[in-house]
């Protein structure tokens, strides 16, 4: 099967990458223009190829790779959580992109969104709750889930959208609490934190990968599926298993309630009925990894 990815140097497309070239798919993977990151392929094995195109051309993805495709996998996305004008063009680029796809003969277009589409949810968090995102960036990924769809249904495009909750592992972007976290860890410093009250949700970007891979050709079209581990817990319990696997002596203080609070409790019913995908990296793996630079797609 032939494929495309945009976003593929990024922390969630990097693995999604990999993990095509695992199954043996021919890969344009699309790559931002002069970022350091695209580094990461330097000695990737496959059959894989890059093109350095910007979000604004996505229009032009067609003319570059010259042949037919059958799944679009987009993931590229940019700015912060209230950056307005970015989340806005972010819209425009993946309508382009769903445009893109049908350019280039792809037979079915998986859109990646997030749980920030939800907002501030109560309960069990199934894929046909209304979505109420609070920022930005939720209701840029709203506003493309529906624009796209729609674009989708026009151009005889088989439409998929994933909603991704936390993801960890490797290649994760410094300055996120996990990675702080584990850091600091590592080397016995102290770590402050909110209460951890809020149920969290951890997936491996590994095993997320391998469950985008699976809606390309396993996920019924039409339909939204949340990607998570399923196995939620009180965030705090996550930062005791943490510490427990590295062997830590950090002083642990925990604080005030967030504010937004935001609990996550994802059901992933749906995605493993329809695809068969289940988790198969355990969280103290994946820290145990990620803490020793362990990458699980090193050649």
């Amino acid at each position: 099967m032939r494929v495309i990815v945009t976003g593929a140097a990024g922390f969630a497309g990097y693995s999604l990458t990999r993990e095509l070239l695992k199954q043996g798919h021919e890969v344009y993977a699309i790559l931002r223009p002069d970022s350091s990151h695209n580094d990461r392929f330097y000695d990737v094995q496959g059959d894989l190829h890059l093109v350095e195109l910007d979000c604004a051309d996505f229009d032009k993805i067609a003319d570059k790779i010259l042949c037919q495709c059958d799944v679009f996998y987009h993931l590229a996305w940019f700015g912060g959580r209230d950056d307005f004008e970015g989340q806005n063009a972010n819209i425009d680029y993946t309508i382009k992109a769903v445009e893109a796809a049908a350019n280039a003969g792809c037979k079915r277009f998986v859109g990646i969104g997030s749980q920030a589409e939800y907002g501030v949810c109560d309960g069990l968090i199934t894929e046909d709750l209304m979505p109420r995102p609070i920022n930005a960036y939720g209701a840029a990924k709203v506003a493309a889930l529906y624009l796209t769809k729609r674009r989708a249904e026009q151009l005889g495009l088989e439409w998929i959208w994933g909603r991704i909750f936390s993801l960890y592992g490797d290649y994760e972007p410094a300055g996120r609490m996990l990675p702080d976290v584990l850091g600091k860890m590592k080397v016995d410093q102290p770590v402050s934190l909110s209460s951890c009250e809020q149920n969290w949700d951890y997936l491996h970007v590994v095993d997320a990968a391998r469950a985008i891979a699976a809606l390309g050709t396993k996920g019924h079209a039409g339909e939204i599926y949340n990607i998570a581990h399923g196995q939620y817990a009180p965030l705090s319990q996550f930062i005791d298993r943490a510490k427990k696997e590295l062997g830590s002596y950090s002083e642990v203080k925990f604080g005030d309630r967030a504010n937004p609070f935001i609990s996550l409790q994802p059901d992933v019913s749906k995605i493993k009925n329809h695809t068969g995908w289940t988790p198969e990296i355990s969280f103290e793996d994946g820290i145990e990894a990620f803490v020793n630079n362990r990458y699980f797609y090193e050649d």
